[in-house]
């Protein structure tokens, strides 16, 4: 890559190993590959030095956890690999790819957490990162309660952290904290000074279970509540619920059984995203699919993603 003049750079293949293309000549855009958003300060201090000596005056950290170094020439690229140690930081990925999975705390400091959103990314991250869709980009997010930091349902697969909460009401001494602490009122207290609990209103956030101070309320079920069909852009789309309390450990099989039926239905329709492939097909066709692995976990029906209407209020 030394000799600018006898070099014939192909972008498309450049931006799927994460080199994008910046306005200036010869400059790039270094997408580093930072799962879950989390990194070590030995590699945060490694990545500032190749940073300062290759790059601009900043680095760029985007909306998806991954870290950016901005205004470096295509030359310095074998160098930037090197200096980074590609086995320990490789660069991200880009183009019609399954994308570095993001990821809220999870469980291990956040009081809210309910599940361990980072051993997913990483798992996923290990397992499918790159996986080639054959028609457009594929994202993937953990959230680890319904506060939804991550935002999973605007991506193609978003996981929440859900608890369904059980009672053992000779254990309840009527103390009303589950029902305070309720916020979609799941729980309201009965005219027998006991709880009452509603299914549909309640969002599995395990609060009740929290603060319960006899172990009256207990888990029943914990996993992953499972959106799909989610995205961003021009012409947004809210996933919906295709799954409930998926367990941790099939988190991996069911993406791979998503990619599937994904790669399968939008053969030769272009570039089109797995929400677009969704409306098109009915979401009756991707439960069937997902059904004969997962029954368990499959809802018995669902609604196709939702189109966000970004331009109302626009005068013509």
């Amino acid at each position: 890559m030394s000799d600018a003049k006898q070099t014939k750079i192909d972008l498309s293949n450049l931006k799927a190993g994460g080199f994008i293309k910046e306005r200036g000549k010869d400059l790039f855009t270094v997408r580093l590959r930072v799962p879950g958003g989390r990194m070590s300060i030995s590699r945060l201090k490694k990545i500032a030095e190749v940073a300062d000596r290759f790059g601009g005056e900043f680095v760029h950290l985007s909306v998806r956890q991954s870290i950016e170094l901005i205004n470096i020439n295509f030359r310095d690229f074998d160098a930037v690999v090197e200096e980074l140690g590609e086995s320990s930081q490789k660069v991200a990925s880009c183009g019609a790819r399954v994308r570095v999975p993001v990821a809220c705390g999870g469980c291990e400091y956040n009081p809210n957490g309910l599940i361990d959103t980072q051993k997913s990314a990483l798992e996923v991250d290990e397992k499918l990162f790159g996986t080639p869709t054959g028609h457009h980009k594929f994202k993937v997010a953990f959230a680890g309660c319904p506060f939804d930091c991550p935002k999973s349902a605007t991506n193609d697969i978003g996981f929440q952290g859900a608890v369904y909460p059980e009672l053992d009401i000779s254990a309840c001494i009527s103390c009303g904290l589950c029902a305070k602490n309720c916020v979609p009122k799941a729980i309201v207290m009965g005219d027998d000074n006991k709880p009452v609990f509603s299914n549909d209103p309640c969002i599995w956030c395990g609060d009740c279970v929290k603060v319960c101070p006899t172990g009256a309320w207990s888990e029943k079920r914990r996993g992953y509540t499972a959106r799909i069909g989610g995205k961003w852009g021009r012409n947004p789309l809210v996933g919906t619920l295709f799954a409930t309390f998926l367990p941790e450990g099939q988190v991996v099989p069911f993406i791979s059984s998503v990619l599937e039926w994904y790669k399968s239905k939008a053969e030769g329709k272009g570039r089109v995203r797995l929400g677009d492939t969704i409306i098109a097909e009915g979401p009756d066709s991707l439960l069937g699919h997902l059904r004969q692995q997962f029954p368990e976990s499959i809802v018995n029906a669902t609604i196709p993603p939702q189109v966000i209407v970004t331009q109302i209020g626009i005068s013509k």
